[in-house]
């Protein structure tokens, strides 16, 4: 696996790909944000991750993402570095595409298990390539292309995106909590619901009239609805 790490701070980059290369990742470094948003716009660079500091020189994380996110590879996974109390830059980085954040001080060797978690997730949808087609109503879903039409029309979608949806089709009409998402879809055991919550939201938006998201009150989220219990959009 080829990871960037950028950040403006020479010895996060080195901690960091000290502890992704005992894992048997090659890392690339950048100080700032414009080489780094090169780097993942280039299709020839090959890069599988990124760690990406919200506040570098140059173009912020924040923004990589969302450049990223339009650009010819919109599916590479992105983990943003962000301040222990910059709650907004979280929710705001995961409303742009980010697929997951680590908050500063952190410990490099749960970074190094959150790029793992991310990239099996991630590679994963290539192994089901013997995988059939879902189809619910107008939405399709294909596991071997890693595909999504909504309505005849193509969506993109984050690997974690795709993660959470296909979990989700897999598991119609049954309630999973934020705290079962997370563990099912994320690989945690512990970690901000909220990030669930916003990839619920994006994962709507995309899929747009196509997707029947459901809301159980109080108790999580499930595709499909049952009529005999109140549901809503939050």
């Amino acid at each position: 696996m080829r990871i960037l790490v950028a950040d403006d701070d020479p010895v996060v980059r080195e901690v960091v790909r000290r502890y992704l290369e005992r894992d048997g990742s090659a890392v690339v470094e950048c100080g700032e944000g414009d080489a780094a948003l090169a780097l993942l716009l280039d299709p020839a660079a090959a890069v599988d991750l990124a760690v990406l500091d919200v506040m570098m020189p140059g173009t912020d994380g924040v923004e990589i993402c969302r450049a990223v996110r339009g650009g010819p590879r919109p599916e590479t996974p992105l983990i943003l570095l962000t301040a222990l109390g910059d709650e907004d830059d979280r929710i705001l980085g995961l409303t742009m595409g980010a697929d997951d954040y680590v908050t500063k001080p952190f410990s490099p060797r749960e970074l190094a298990l959150r790029v793992s978690s991310l990239l099996r997730r991630s590679h994963r949808r290539t192994s089901d390539s013997g995988a059939r087609t879902l189809r619910d109503e107008d939405l399709e879903v294909d596991p071997a292309a890693q595909s999504v039409l909504a309505g005849g029309r193509r969506v993109d979608l984050t690997a974690r995106e795709f993660n959470l949806l296909l979990f989700l089709l897999r598991n119609p009409r049954r309630v999973f909590s934020r705290e079962d998402l997370l563990a099912q879809v994320w690989g945690w055991d512990f970690g901000d619901l909220s990030t669930v919550t916003v990839h619920i939201k994006r994962l709507r938006a995309k899929l747009g009239a196509a997707h029947r998201i459901e809301t159980v009150w109080g108790r999580g989220y499930r595709w499909g609805r049952d009529e005999t219990e109140r549901t809503g959009a939050d």
